[in-house]
């Protein structure tokens, strides 16, 4: 899901939405022969890289563009649930989602603060998103039409994202790989809490049940879209795998997911919208019909149903957030102005 941005082609000048990224001392060292020997080396060994360590810019780059692309997701994804925490059935459900969206937007300072140990600022990063130059996960721009969709993205969005992530909690790159602990246990927080707000339902009147399979008919493709492109259609994976960014392909990761699910959706008693969904003995595998790639890319390319209200929304937040970034910059200042003093 949040390897998203090794499958979209380079945007134009540096990664993470065109933002200058800025050299550190370790990082001013001349590229040489002996510096990539030792990277490679410390990335076969599995061993991580951490911010002074010298490394390929286009490393640096591809990271600051993927951990990015991650806080993004994270703050974006905040925006399709925030909007039913005032009209959550109960005070239990209420107070069980606005901890999940506090999470997201905890999950995502995490994130740009370990991109920022490689060099960006988050300045950069967020006027990236505003201006529409840097990507979030395609996932965020559906809307949610009733509260079973609440319940389906805990349940899927969630559950994909889990798959996606705890390799992430292998990744070479020290900051990110530390901060992807934390994130995937509150994520599986949220997949369980969704997944049991489903089994609620699905114990209720026959609207209910109808409400949780229309919920799942509309997620179902979308999900096993988040994990990117076909493999052969991945412009950056294989590189990213080299350098031990990502550790499952796009196709392995979504199969790894559609086996765990199929079980569960069983349980709850609803369906999966694809008539060509079977166990194959063979392969030890399910066999699942053709996703819609056209309407993919198109919502990645901005022309989804919400991508033109999310983004104005984040715009919006950050436009408004202004004087109090400005009374804290303030603030700030004074203090050292007194602290100088009293130095002196």
């Amino acid at each position: 899901m949040y390897t998203q941005a090794l499958d979209l082609p380079n945007p134009d000048g540096d990664s993470a939405g065109n933002a200058n990224v800025v050299a550190m001392n370790a990082r001013s060292e001349p590229h040489s022969d002996a510096l990539q020997a030792s990277f490679d080396a410390k990335v076969d060994a599995d061993e991580k890289i951490e911010p002074r360590d010298w490394m390929p810019d286009a490393y640096r780059k591809t990271l600051v563009r993927q951990i990015s692309q991650h806080a993004h997701s994270e703050i974006v994804g905040m925006l399709p649930e925030g909007n039913w925490i005032s009209r959550a059935p109960s005070l239990k459900r209420k107070a069980i989602l606005i901890a999940k969206v506090q999470d997201e937007g905890g999950h995502g300072l995490y994130l740009y603060s370990a991109a920022e140990t490689l060099g960006t600022s988050r300045d950069q990063m967020l006027d990236a998103l505003h201006s529409g130059k840097a990507k979030y996960s395609s996932i965020f721009n559906y809307p949610t039409l009733n509260w079973a969709d609440v319940g389906v993205i805990g349940w899927l969005v969630d559950g994909a994202a889990i798959m996606n992530q705890i390799p992430l909690c292998r990744c070479s790159y020290g900051p990110y790989a530390r901060a992807m602990i934390r994130v995937c246990k509150e994520e599986s927080f949220h997949q369980r809490q969704g997944y049991e707000a489903l089994l609620v339902m699905m114990q209720g009147n026959e609207a209910q049940k109808t409400m949780v399979q229309d919920a799942v008919n509309r997620w179902w493709w979308k999900c096993l879209a988040m994990f990117g492109p076909p493999d052969a259609n991945s412009p950056h994976s294989a590189q990213g795998m080299r350098w031990g960014i990502k550790r499952i392909s796009n196709d392995d990761l979504r199969q790894k997911f559609i086996d765990a699910t199929v079980p569960q959706a069983n349980v709850l008693g609803i369906s999966l919208p694809d008539p060509q969904l079977k166990w194959n003995e063979e392969r030890g595998h399910y066999d699942h019909g053709e996703i819609d790639w056209d309407e993919f890319w198109a919502t990645v390319n901005g022309n989804g149903p919400c991508n033109k209200e999310r983004l104005a929304t984040r715009v919006k937040a950050w436009n408004d957030g202004e004087w109090v970034r400005d009374a804290a910059i303030a603030h700030a200042r004074k203090q050292a102005q007194r602290d100088l003093k009293e130095a002196a």
